[in-house]
C-alpha cells in the first residue's frame, strides 16, 4: 500500500459504494410546516445487521432550518448562545453493506437561545469536497490531503466554531449559522493529524491534542497557544499504530492513552471500512508526559478494560487522578457483523490514580451503571472537580451488543447522570423508553456563579411519539426534578457523539 490516506486506510473499498446523492425529502411533522418526517423508535429487531441506520440512530435525511421554536417550560433567559452538536449522518447511502457509523459524514445540529426563547434551529452538513459534490454545490478551497467532512466532536476556539475529527483530517470551521467557512489549520501552523478531542486548559490558554496516524511509528502531543497557533510538538514512540481516541490534561501532565486497538494493514489492503482490530499482542498502558518537557513515563494498566472518553484528571500532590469510561475488553472498533463498533458489555465510570512517587497506578470503579460521554464544567478541565455528567442510552447499548444482527436480550433505560465525586453519590434524571438521551453538556449559570454546579445540564431527547428531538434543559442543582425546558425541534437529532455550548 504506497498512498495511506483516510480516503483509502479507513474507507477501503467502501467509498465508491457511498458516493451519489440521493434526494431523500420527506412530508412535514403535525404542526411543523417543512420539517423532515423521523423514524420514530421501534423495538429492537431480532436480526438487524444495520441498527445504526434505524430507531433513534436513524439519519436526518435533509437540513432543516425553523424559527421561534415550541418550548414547554421556560428557557432561562441568562441563556445566551448556541448548543451544537455533531456525529455521523449517512448522506446518499446506496448499499447498507458499505456503512460503518464512524464512517458518517458530519452533520452539526444547533439550537440558538436568547431572551428567553429559542430563536432558532439548524442542521447542516460539514461541507467537505466530497459532500459538497453530492449535494451539487462549488467547493471553493484547496481540499486537504485527507479531507474528511469531520463527524465527532465541534468547539468554540477563540471566537471560532470548529468540527473535528482524529485521525488526519484538517478541522473545518462552522459559521454563525453553521455553514462551513472552509478548512482551519491554526494559521499554517498545523502539519499532520488532529484530533477530534482537543482539552483546552482556561487559565493556561492553551488547547492541547493528542493525534496519531496509520503510518506514523509514534503519536504527537500538540499545545496551540494563547496566539492560536501549534507553539509545540512532541513526538511519543509508539509500536503498533494505536488508535488514540481521548486523552487527558492535568495542570503540570499530558495522560497519552496506548490501548490494545491498532491498524491493521492487511485489513486496509483488503479493503475494510475501519482497518483497526483488537491486538491481543499489544500492551495496555498509560504515558505520563510533563507538560513542562521531559520524557514520558510508563504505567501497565488492566488489559480488561478498554479506556474508551476522559470525563477529567488533575495533579494531587505525587499522583495524578483520572477519571474515564471503559469498556469490557475486547472492543471491537470495526464491528462484529454489524455497521458500527461492538462490546462485549455497556461502559462504565472508572477512576485511576497514578501514583508517581513510587511508580504504580491503581484503578477502582466509581459507578457500575452503564453509562458514556462524560463531560466536566469546562472552565475545570486539568483541574480538580467535583461533579460529571454522563448519558445512558439503551438504543446505543443494544446496538453496541448487537452481533451477526442478532441483539441483546437484556432491557436499558435511558437517562442522564449527575456524579458527586466527593460524597461517592449519583443523581439520575430518567427518560422513557425508546427516549434515548445524547451527551448532557454543563453551561454555568451567569452573574459570577461560584458553586461548580451552579448551571444547567443540555441533551438532545430522542422523543418517539413525534419522531422527533427535543433539547431539555435541567437545572444542575435539581438534577433529577422536571426539566425547566423541553425544546421541540423540527427533526430528528440522531444519536451521536460530542456538542459544545458557544456562549454568543
Amino acid at each position: 500500500m504506497t498512498d495511506l490516506t483516510r480516503r483509502n486506510v479507513l474507507r477501503g473499498s467502501g467509498a465508491a459504494a457511498l458516493g451519489g446523492f440521493t434526494a431523500l425529502g420527506a412530508p412535514g411533522l403535525p404542526g411543523l410546516p417543512g420539517a423532515p418526517r423521523a423514524q420514530a423508535a421501534s423495538p429492537t429487531a431480532r436480526r438487524d445487521p444495520y441498527p445504526f441506520l434505524h430507531g433513534a440512530f436513524a439519519p436526518a435525511t435533509e437540513e432543516v432550518t425553523a424559527f421561534d421554536l415550541p418550548v414547554t417550560g421556560r428557557v432561562p433567559r441568562e441563556l445566551d448562545g448556541r448548543y451544537l452538536r455533531t456525529g455521523p449522518n449517512v448522506l446518499g447511502l446506496e448499499d447498507p453493506r458499505a456503512h460503518h457509523w464512524m464512517l458518517g459524514e458530519g452533520m452539526v445540529h444547533g439550537v440558538r437561545l436568547r431572551d428567553g426563547r429559542a430563536e432558532w434551529y439548524r442542521n447542516r452538513w460539514v461541507r467537505s469536497a466530497a459532500v459538497a459534490a453530492k449535494l451539487g454545490e462549488p467547493y471553493p478551497w484547496q481540499a486537504p490531503a485527507d479531507d474528511f467532512a469531520n463527524n465527532t466532536h465541534v468547539i468554540p476556539y477563540k471566537g471560532r466554531v470548529m468540527a473535528l475529527q482524529e485521525s488526519g483530517p484538517t478541522p473545518y470551521e462552522l459559521g454563525e449559522e453553521l455553514d462551513t467557512l472552509g478548512p482551519y489549520d491554526f494559521g499554517g501552523t498545523l502539519s499532520g493529524a488532529f484530533t477530534a478531542h482537543t482539552k483546552y486548559d482556561e487559565q493556561a490558554d492553551e488547547l492541547h491534542a493528542i493525534t496519531y496516524y496509520p503510518t506514523w511509528d509514534h503519536v504527537r502531543h500538540l499545545v496551540v497557544d494563547r496566539t492560536g497557533r501549534v507553539a509545540r510538538t512532541t513526538r511519543i514512540p509508539v509500536a503498533d499504530s494505536p488508535m488514540m481516541h481521548d486523552f487527558a490534561l492535568t495542570e503540570r501532565y499530558v495522560v497519552v492513552f496506548d490501548t490494545p486497538v491498532t491498524f491493521d494493514a492487511a485489513a486496509a489492503q483488503a479493503g475494510a471500512l475501519v482497518p483497526y482490530t483488537w491486538n491481543d499482542r499489544h500492551p495496555a498502558r498509560v504515558g505520563v508526559l510533563p507538560r513542562a518537557g521531559g520524557p514520558i513515563r510508563w504505567f501497565e494498566t488492566d488489559p480488561s478494560a478498554y479506556y474508551s472518553h476522559t470525563l477529567n484528571a488533575y495533579d494531587d500532590g505525587t499522583t495524578v487522578t483520572v477519571d474515564f469510561t471503559s469498556f469490557p475488553t475486547p472492543f471491537f472498533a470495526a464491528g462484529r457483523g454489524c455497521d458500527g463498533p461492538s462490546a462485549l458489555g455497556t461502559p462504565r465510570l472508572d477512576r485511576w490514580t497514578i501514583d508517581l512517587a513510587h511508580g504504580r497506578l491503581r484503578s477502582r470503579r466509581i459507578d457500575d451503571r452503564p453509562q458514556e460521554f462524560p463531560r466536566v464544567r469546562e472552565s475545570l478541565v486539568s483541574r480538580r472537580h467535583r461533579y460529571g455528567y454522563a448519558a445512558t442510552a439503551g438504543e446505543m447499548w443494544r446496538a453496541y451488543e448487537t452481533v451477526d444482527g442478532v441483539a441483546p436480550d437484556r432491557v436499558f433505560g435511558n437517562a442522564l447522570l449527575k456524579h458527586d465525586l466527593l460524597r461517592g453519590s449519583t443523581e439520575v434524571h430518567r427518560f422513557p423508553k425508546d427516549s434515548p438521551a445524547s451527551e448532557a453538556v454543563f453551561v454555568p449559570a451567569g452573574g459570577g456563579a461560584r458553586a461548580e454546579d451552579d448551571g444547567y445540564a443540555l441533551a438532545y431527547v430522542h422523543d418517539p411519539v413525534r419522531g422527533a428531538a427535543d433539547l431539555v434543559i435541567l437545572a444542575a442543582q435539581d438534577f433529577s426534578g422536571a426539566p425547566l425546558a423541553r425544546i421541540h425541534l423540527p427533526g430528528p437529532v440522531p444519536l451521536g457523539f460530542h456538542g459544545s455550548w458557544v456562549p454568543a
